[in-house]
């Protein structure tokens, strides 16, 4: 198949591109390095791909190379709760009216990236299923919702709702990239808030391997699926383990919370079961030992 990934020079979208590449399929990374969050990590990504490639900012570029793709794995957007707040034209340009260029322009099948954000916080007696209420509660969570409205529209469309996503190559404002530099450091760990908010971390392998999966699977249009590990985890049982496997005992430096940030994410994966053969595989203490390592080997690495 002829497959375009959206934000190719982030996290998840360069996983993707390649894993995509390596399963057959003719890659086109698109992706704008100079609006990501953190510039520079984006572009020494983004030149790194050895994929063909396309520089576009989805919000004004001519979107042309989606027409002809089978598939559009659409990743590009500008995320962050916390970083989303005082941003809201650039969440609305990047994420919403991106979204909605890259919809009308694709000509096949559209995968769409969304997030845990849109439900806020889950209840302390079930997880998160796709058919509850939504209920964003910051400008990052409420353009989220505002896409999948959007994607929904659409014929052949699927929406993956991904659960703090973690592991090698995490962007550098994101929480276990912080802890990690931190503690590998020897610096106190910046922590927002008390360290019991709870989140089902899903390792990106794991979210990868959902959306390939998603590229093919035969899914009723519009339907929203859970991408997280059923199993939520305190921000201080996360830290506790990272401890553990680095062999310290982790200094905590509190900050005040951060506005419209979940109590508590809990994913009920059934339906990534049923729709698309996906379980998570990979245990937090697996994918920490696994992000831990490519933290060490990044500082090892010559600059």
């Amino acid at each position: 198949m002829r497959v375009v990934v959206t934000g190719a020079a982030g996290f998840i979208g360069g996983r993707v591109a390649r894993a995509a590449a390596e399963a057959g399929h003719d890659v086109l990374a698109v992706d704008a390095p100079g609006r990501a969050l953190a510039p520079a990590t984006a572009r020494r990504n983004w030149d790194a791909l050895p994929l063909e490639k396309a520089e576009l900012d989805l919000a004004s570029a001519d979107l042309a190379p989606l027409t002809s793709a089978d598939v559009v794995v659409h990743l590009a957007g500008r995320p962050g709760i916390r970083s989303s707040w005082g941003a809201e034209e650039d969440i609305r340009r990047d994420n919403v009216l991106a979204s909605r260029r890259v919809l009308a322009a694709a000509g096949g099948r559209v995968v769409v990236a969304s997030s845990s954000s849109v439900y806020g916080s889950a209840g302390r007696d079930r997880p998160t299923r796709e058919d509850d209420p939504l209920a964003p509660a910051s400008p990052y969570a409420a353009s989220k919702v505002a896409v999948e409205r959007l994607a929904r529209r659409r014929p052949e469309t699927v929406i993956l709702r991904y659960f703090s996503v973690y592991g090698p190559g995490q962007r550098p404002d994101m929480a276990f990239h912080r802890f990690a530099e931190a503690a590998l450091a020897g610096r106190p760990l910046p922590v927002f808030g008390d360290g019991r908010k709870a989140r089902s971390f899903t390792h990106v392998d794991d979210v990868v391997a959902a959306t390939l999966a998603a590229m093919s699977a035969t899914t009723p249009a519009g339907t929203a699926i859970n991408v997280g590990h059923p199993e939520p985890v305190t921000v201080r049982e996360a830290i506790d383990l990272l401890g553990r496997i680095l062999g310290v005992r982790p200094e905590i430096e509190s900050a005040a919370p951060v506005a419209g940030d979940a109590d508590r994410t809990w994913a009920d994966p059934s339906r990534a079961r049923d729709l698309l053969g996906w379980t998570p595989r990979i245990a937090l203490a697996d994918g920490l030992a696994d992000q831990i390592a490519w933290h060490r080997a990044s500082t090892l690495a010559p600059a």
